[in-house]
């Protein structure tokens, strides 16, 4: 008995040292990617300087007096990502109430079938979709010369972020208790009231990380509003082709070199900025409403 105990103890041990070891391994990549991205980053902006780089209006990395200012790639980033989120969170956290309050069991098999091959999709296929369907649709519904500009990559986007939001904001809403609904309902609230003024405000954390999920994918994604987007260095305009952050950078990368290389760098590490502010806020959002709570 004694034996197997201490065998007990340690694989117990082992298994705890293994878990521990895989907890810190994720902490040590973000570092290092953080390290990376500063080390490589950080050149590019001294010798431009911060001003010129972070607001400078015009790009023109291969020009005989080359100049690199983001502020245009900024702004498209920020636009385009806001636009998906305000079209895209309402219709998945729609999507979400549907499969985890009001759909039967076969319908909601369909759709969550549906919902996963949509996160299945490569990107490239989204740009070749949009391409081939959203930017003639874009451009013959407002009578444009060309219809790859910002509102159809926010359409692509919008689309690309709804398997993310649907499936963390389906999870969120099932794992508020059961107590919670019935309650409501007994005080004589509606199905839908319960749900939207019970459930959904209770599972809003869930919600939250959805949105930033989806914010991230937005953000992120550089070869499908590569192809809907235009890729030209303008500044942002509704119905303009127009660049991001991630397509300035993948876009130029294969044929950089010098300060171009190390600009590129530079918008990446910007890039890894904003996502850190927009984590942090949320966080503080769900924790501030936690306390309150």
């Amino acid at each position: 008995m004694k034996k197997l105990k201490k065998t007990t103890d340690a694989i117990e041990k082992a298994m705890n040292a293994l878990f521990t070891f895989c907890g810190f391994l994720a902490v040590a990549f973000v570092l290092m990617i953080t390290v990376f991205l500063v080390i490589s980053g950080i050149p590019a902006i001294s010798k431009i300087g911060i001003t010129d780089f972070l607001f400078g209006t015009t790009w023109a990395s291969t020009a005989a007096e080359p100049r690199y200012g983001i502020l245009p790639f900024i702004f498209t980033s920020v636009y385009g990502t806001a636009g998906a989120i305000v079209i895209g969170v309402p219709i998945g956290l729609m999507c979400a109430v549907y499969l985890a309050k009001m759909s039967g069991k076969k319908s909601a098999g369909i759709v969550r079938t549906a919902v996963d091959l949509l996160s299945g999709i490569p990107s490239v296929v989204y740009g070749l979709l949009g391409m081939i369907i959203i930017v003639p649709l874009v451009r013959k519904a407002f009578d444009l010369p060309d219809g790859a500009n910002l509102f159809s990559a926010i359409i692509v986007l919008a689309v690309m972020i709804l398997p993310s939001v649907i499936s963390v904001s389906e999870t969120a809403i099932k794992a508020v208790p059961k107590e919670y609904e019935e309650a409501s309902l007994a005080l004589g609230a509606t199905k839908t009231e319960t749900v939207f003024k019970v459930v959904v405000p209770a599972a809003k954390s869930g919600i939250l990380t959805a949105v930033v999920l989806g914010i991230g994918r937005a953000i992120g994604e550089a070869m499908a509003v590569m192809m809907v987007a235009g890729n030209v260095a303008n500044m942002p305009g509704l119905f303009k082709s127009v660049r991001f952050l991630t397509t300035a950078v993948a876009s130029e990368m294969s044929y950089s070199s010098g300060l171009q290389r190390q600009a590129l760098f530079s918008i990446a590490l910007v890039l890894f900025v904003f996502i850190m502010i927009i984590n942090i806020m949320v966080n503080f959002v769900v924790k501030r409403g936690e306390s309150n709570e």
